[in-house]
This record gives structure tokens, C-alpha cells and sequence, in this order.
């Protein structure tokens, strides 16, 4: 099915920088990593590929990728000096690019995340154009969301009845699921669920699903631009 764009989306964000897509977008897609990997990030690697590998420095996606992993919006005029922050709160980065990578959207970007507490997670995000952009891989699990909506990404053991069982405690909260991406290692073995849904999820209900047997892990992004 062909992506869809609404009229907003191609007017873009209101931004910091000169192109919606290597630097709004870029982000986004930084904001939504951290928010993935659930605490302050202390060191980043960061791969940019194809056209963003090519362009990265020129139209300053590099400065936007640390400006988002700092969780500065893009309309944040800190943007433009955003290694500068960095360095100030302790941020290690390092930057690497691939020009050619065919499996991947034009405008990818890759983050490996270390946090405060050593926990690690890669984020693979693609910025489509008027700073839209596609979580597509979530430590190596297929994910494919916008972080526009209200999305909860569980990370769990492939058990059996426990993606409708999720579902129904949702919908208990009154929540609408627009979209369910799920991914897994093997059958029995770890699966990631991805929820994009119209309407917020209460706490306790993120406290209740986190405390699981199965649950490894749980992380509720509202929106990204909140």
C-alpha cells in the first residue's frame, strides 16, 4: 500500500534548519530513540545511509541527531549549537556513514544508544519528507511506526493468547488501536509488539502490563511532539 501524506505534512513542521527531512525528521527520529531506550542517553553511535551519508554535515543532520538524542524540539534554536549542549550534559558520539545501502530508505539513520544505567538499544529510523518519519527497526525487531500517535512498544516471550489478552487489557482503558506491528525471534523465543493507538494509556496500566512474567519490558511514547 502506498504511504499516504496529508497537505500538513507536506507544508512540514514548524523547524529549526534547512530541510524538513535531514533536520526535522532527523529529530524525531532521535527524540523517539531515547524514548525507546527508556533513560538518558550517555554515548551514541550514529550511521547515517545513502543520501543522508552524502549530505549529513552540509545540511546539518548532525547537529539535528544530537539535538534530538539532547530531546530539543525542532523548532528549538539550541539546535544550531547542539554539540556544544552536548558536550556541556556528558553526550559521547561518533559519526559514521555508508553511501550506498540499497536494503535501506534513502534518508536512514542508525543509533546505537547506551544509556546511564549500560543498557544498549539500536533504533533504525527513515525520515520521509515534511519531518514524517518511520521507526522502522527496534533492536533488530521490524517496528514501522511514526511515533505520531500514542504507541506502546512491549518487548516480551512469543506466549501463546498473549497479544489478544494485551488487547483486551486496552481495551478496558478505552483505547482504539489504529495499528499492530509484531515481530519475533523465533517461536517461544522473544517478540517485540509495537501499538499505535488514538488515545493515551493510564500508568497504572503500564505498570500492571510491565510487571508481567513475560514482560521484559514496556515503553509508552505519547507523542513525539509533546
Amino acid at each position: 500500500m502506498a504511504e499516504r501524506s496529508s497537505i500538513f505534512d507536506m507544508i512540514g513542521p514548524v523547524m529549526i534548519g534547512p530541510s524538513s527531512s535531514h533536520t526535522a525528521g532527523v529529530v524525531r527520529i532521535a527524540r523517539t530513540a531515547i524514548r525507546v531506550l527508556g533513560e538518558k542517553p550517555v554515548k551514541a553511535e550514529i550511521t547515517f545511509y545513502n543520501s543522508f551519508a552524502r549530505t549529513y554535515e552540509g545540511h546539518g543532520s548532525d547537529r539535528a541527531v544530537i539535538a534530538g538524542l539532547l530531546d530539543f524540539h525542532t523548532d528549538d534554536k539550541r539546535i544550531k549549537n547542539a554539540m556544544d549542549y552536548a558536550e556541556e550534559r556528558g553526550l559521547e558520539y561518533s559519526f559514521r556513514s555508508i553511501g550506498s545501502a540499497a536494503v535501506y530508505h534513502p534518508n536512514t539513520v542508525k543509533l546505537r544508544l547506551t544509556g546511564e544505567s549500560s543498557r544498549t538499544m539500536d533504533v533504525i529510523g527513515e525520515s520521509l519528507g515534511g519531518g514524517v518519519i518511520n521507526i522502522r527497526e527496534v533492536d533488530g525487531f521490524s517496528s514501522g511506526f511514526s511515533a505520531s500517535l500514542h504507541t506502546m512498544i512491549i518487548m516480551a516471550k512469543d506466549v501463546k493468547g498473549s497479544i489478544a489478552f494485551i488487547a483486551n487489557i486496552l481495551s478496558n482503558d478505552d483505547c482504539n488501536i489504529a495499528t499492530m506491528t509484531v515481530s519475533r525471534k523465533g517461536k517461544n523465543d522473544l517478540a517485540c509488539l509495537v501499538l499505535e493507538m488514538d488515545s493515551g494509556v493510564r500508568e497504572i496500566t503500564l505498570q500492571y502490563l510491565e510487571q508481567l512474567k513475560w514482560v521484559k519490558h514496556v515503553r509508552y511514547i505519547p507523542n513525539i511532539d509533546q
